[in-house]
């Protein structure tokens, strides 16, 4: 029985602890991406992680890293203009498309002229 009780306990901690760690990555609430010629883009991180839950949508085109998009952009293995064609106005204009809430889908809506 004692051994079983310390099993269960040990599975809890386990579980707690990686649970701390999840929430601590959820990288910071709000961002700003370069944004070219337009200006930047203000990014509401939190706010996509809660819709999207999953991570790896954005996350498998660019790793969770400060600087990713941009030092990827520098090697050229990130086309201008990608993720923001690929992930972010083509989820936009999807839900929208479904009668769902959505974010914005113009240059203007998202681009902060410099």
């Amino acid at each position: 029985m004692k051994v079983t009780i310390s099993a269960v306990l040990l599975c809890l901690v386990i579980l707690m602890t990686g649970l701390a760690v999840a929430v601590e990555n959820k990288g910071a609430a709000n961002m700003v991406l370069t944004g070219g010629e337009r200006g930047n883009v203000p990014f509401p991180h939190h706010q996509h992680q809660n819709k999207l839950v999953d991570c790896k949508i954005c996350h498998d085109v660019f790793p969770q890293e400060n600087g990713a998009i941009d030092r990827l952009k520098k090697e050229g293995k990130l086309k201008p203009k990608m993720v923001m064609n690929k992930q972010c106005t083509k989820c936009h204009k999807a839900k929208r498309r479904a009668g769902q809430k959505s974010g914005p889908i113009t240059c203007k809506q998202c681009h902060i002229i410099k």
